[in-house]
């Protein structure tokens, strides 16, 4: 049973209810169950109701005293926009028929078969579906320490400076754990790939026995890190606030960083949490048709914020949207499990404002009574679709933070498979980059395209304005984190635009570049232009690097990023005169020795040949000399691997003759056969294959990518990656793969990407900040530009802008000008 109660709690709270089909077990609002009726022919849903009520108040004005309330049955959440002390819920089910709407009360057991109480008994104790899947994922489902309420700490004065800390026993900097008991800073433990610490934090808590410890860095008003060192593991505790205060830290204050807590005293105005959230200054929250927020799951911002601008895109919203009847009346059987059923769900709760209701007279007059005038938000929970478009993702179905524009092409990526007919509105960002490559030795050059999706830019630090501010800002940090002092204002880099821009265009250097002309290897440089122009420009500025330890580290810059950008000069200009092309021919295959000397050992005796391999293989209708040779030069594989080499051969005039045993020279060549040695019209290497289809890609885009690159793995991967759109769906290595025919097949071109060139004009209506020191942690909100001014979208609060920071956003979205 699939009970989807959790996702559709506003349906629940609202004044239709929630239907629950008693046949799939689906829940529709009011306004579709009539729809799935039609559809399906399903007549018996379950009616669910949730009654918010103010409590009843004592004589003394106040609340009466909690009880438990047995009239809650669903498992849900209350609401939390609303005070637990002042309100009661009251949770109501009944069965409906349709198309009468006859109505049975619930619990009914004298008029029910058994079997069908039986179901309704369990539609009504179910859990969310989503609790199930991953709890790992849910917050708040950390256990409360059992020594937080009464945690012993000692009155030995000690005060926790805001930054600058070490280790009381080593000299480590990182992974500092901060005891609340006696106020020791120390290391936390060392981990298998030497990152961690030294395990100082668990030797003082075996010498002392002072339990709880929190994780200095992680500090923010929303909570930390503890660990508990007795229970052995990580715990939840209520008075953190307090046991925090104890050592002279405001938690209310706190922002986790990677070097220190840095608050609103040490660093006013400048801190970009405070800046892109625009903190200090009094936002109006927006309400109506494109102004609904987004709740966040727990670290779904980065989801958030690109699909509010996506749905800000026309193409999209009429897409999806604009198609919603036909979406709906045509979707699956379980629309749960159809991608575009679930992003028209979620554009259209974004975008009709059903969802997006200001507050009526009198709940404004009651709030401003009970001095609580903060107009509430409710915005709508993407958790459905997060748990869609997420599926068989390592890292966007769990709860960690996500880089945002990671998640954008992904987005992408679904959306060209799952296309609506001829409709594809991710084609508004698809375009063209033209490569050249020169060789230095020979100036001959060589023109390739590509498809992309965004434009990445450069940080150019070294061309920043303010250079000596930053040196003496530097300066003063250190020393005042070498004396333990609080750290002086920031000072942020003021990188120009146009620095980045050049930067992009720049050549930069071919590693391990290899030349047709010269038939070894050379220095190459290479150039990248447009080849055409997409109606939206997607701009990433590549702010995560890694340091000389890999560790992840951001450049926390000011970028002027223009209104009004224009990149013709970027225009690609192909083959010009006077140019000489490099000829085309493909670099030798480097068989690295070992594997030659295994395939030596798999050549060599042919009585190990895997005949159950061979007969598999006679048995579809192959010649037994093929099947035997098949499986020979396939490395005893198995009969898959085998089937793939015949459907490469079976054309050669030699295919059906007997196996003949090569000497050295023969085995080489059998080996480059093996390898993909032998022209493009061959079959890649399986051990290439499996190595990248093993890491969750389809075979098809396996090999189609090292095809695309002469079987070189690492290119291959940048292939793939830089190739959403012919994933799974490419009819060129489908027919690669079927067609026994493989010369015929292999000089079969597909169709070129669909691209809407144009001018090159472009004006900024939305961008994507991410606040924090790395992609793996951290806050991502959206600005917007609506009906000419501009809105802030910070999860599922909305409000008109007043200072947006354009400077330090991370992924920026331009629409053409139309010229």
């Amino acid at each position: 049973m699939v009970f989807y109660s959790q996702v559709l709690k506003i349906s629940l709270n609202s004044e239709g209810g929630l239907y629950v089909c008693m046949n799939t077990f689906l829940a529709f609002g009011r306004e579709h169950v009539e729809r799935h009726f039609r559809k399906t022919g399903q007549s018996v849903y379950m009616h669910l109701k949730r009654h918010v009520r103010e409590k009843v108040r004592g004589a003394s004005g106040g609340a009466l005293p909690k009880r438990r309330n047995s009239k809650i049955f669903l498992d849900l959440d209350t609401d939390d926009d609303l005070n637990s002390d002042d309100y009661e819920y009251e949770d109501e089910a009944k069965l409906v028929i349709f198309p009468d709407h006859y109505e049975i009360a619930l619990p009914n057991i004298e008029e029910l078969p058994a079997l069908v109480t039986i179901a309704c008994d369990a539609v009504l104790s179910s859990k969310s579906p989503y609790r199930k899947q991953d709890p790992d994922t849910w917050e708040n489902e950390l256990p409360v320490s059992k020594y937080a309420n009464n945690l012993t700490q000692l009155d030995n004065g000690v005060r926790i400076p805001p930054s600058g800390w070490k280790c009381a026993r080593c000299d480590l900097r990182e992974n500092l754990w901060l005891n609340l008991t006696d106020g020791s800073v120390l290391c936390g433990k060392w981990f298998f790939d030497s990152s961690g610490g030294n395990g100082h934090a668990l030797e003082h808590y075996r010498d002392t026995g002072y339990p709880l410890a929190v994780k200095l860095g992680t500090i923010t008003p929303d909570g930390a890190d503890v660990y508990s060192f007795q229970e052995e593991e990580a715990v939840l505790d209520p008075h953190l606030a307090k046991h925090l205060a104890h050592f002279g830290i405001d938690m209310l204050h706190m922002h986790g960083t990677e070097n220190g807590l840095q608050d609103n005293d040490i660093k006013p105005r400048v801190s970009e949490w405070e800046v892109i959230q625009e903190t200090g200054t009094k936002l109006k929250p927006m309400y109506g048709p494109g102004y609904t927020g987004l709740k966040n799951l727990g670290n779904s911002c980065y989801l958030s914020s690109v699909m509010q601008a996506i749905f800000s895109i026309p193409e999209f919203q009429r897409a999806y949207v604009g198609n919603l009847p036909r979406i709906f009346d045509y979707s699956p059987l379980d629309p749960t499990q159809d991608f575009n059923t679930q992003m028209t769900k979620l554009g259209h709760g974004l975008l009709s404002g059903q969802y997006s209701k200001p507050p009526v007279k009198s709940e404004l007059i009651e709030q401003v009574m009970k001095e609580e005038h903060k107009p509430q938000q409710n915005g709508i929970s993407p958790r459905m679709f997060k748990a869609f478009v997420s599926k068989s993702h390592p890292e966007f179905s769990s709860n960690r933070q996500q880089d945002a524009q990671e998640f954008f092409l992904h987005l992408v990526n679904l959306v060209e498979r799952n296309r609506i007919g001829s409709e594809n509105p991710s084609d508004v960002f698809r375009f063209l980059v033209e490569e050249r490559i020169q060789c230095c030795q020979t100036r001959k050059v060589r023109y390739t395209e590509r498809v992309d999706y965004l434009m990445q830019l450069p940080v150019a630090m070294e061309a920043a304005t303010n250079k000596d501010e930053l040196i003496a800002y530097e300066l003063t940090r250190r020393e005042a984190e070498s004396n333990r002092r609080p750290l002086p204002e920031l000072v942020r880099a003021k990188i120009p635009f146009s620095a980045c821009l050049q930067a992009f265009s720049e050549p930069e250097n071919v590693d391990d570049f290899w030349s047709s002309a010269l038939q070894a290897k050379s220095a190459g440089v290479k150039t990248s232009r447009f080849a055409s122009f997409p109606e939206y420009l997607v701009v990433q500025i590549k702010k995560f690097t890694f340091g000389l330890d890999w560790v992840p580290k951001k450049f926390d810059v000011s970028i002027d990023m223009p209104d009004l950008l224009d990149i013709n000069h970027l225009r690609a200009r192909g083959l010009q005169p006077g140019e000489e092309e490099l000829p085309d021919i493909s670099p030798p295959i480097v068989i690295p020795d070992d594997s030659k000397d295994r395939l030596m050992t798999q050549l060599i005796d042919p009585s190990d040949i895997d005949e159950s391999s061979v007969m598999q293989l006679a048995e579809m209708g192959f010649p037994l000399e093929a099947c035997r040779k098949a499986v020979y030069f396939t490395g005893n594989m198995g009969a898959e691997v085998a089937f793939n080499w015949i459907v490469v051969h079976m054309e050669e005039p030699d295919f059906a003759e007997p196996l003949t045993m090569p000497g050295y020279g023969g085995a080489a060549s059998a080996g480059a056969s093996v390898f993909g040695a032998t022209g493009l019209d061959n079959q890649p290497p399986e051990e290439t294959v499996a190595i990248i289809t093993s890491m969750g890609f389809h075979r098809n885009q396996a090999i189609q990518a090292l095809r695309a690159t002469n079987s070189n793995l690492e290119r291959a991967l940048d292939w793939i990656f830089s190739h959403p759109e012919f994933e799974e769906d490419s009819d060129f290595v489908i027919e690669m793969e079927n067609n026994a025919n493989a010369n015929i097949a292999s000089e079969a071109k597909p169709e070129g990407p669909r691209v809407k060139d144009g001018s090159g004009m472009y004006e900024l209506f939305a961008f994507i900040s991410h606040m924090g020191t790395s992609t793996m942690s951290g806050h991502y909100v959206c600005h917007i530009k609506k009906e000419g001014r501009w809105v802030i979208y910070n999860d599922h609060k909305v409000c008109a802008s007043e200072r947006p920071p354009k400077d330090l956003g991370y992924m920026y979205f331009y629409r053409r000008i139309p010229s």
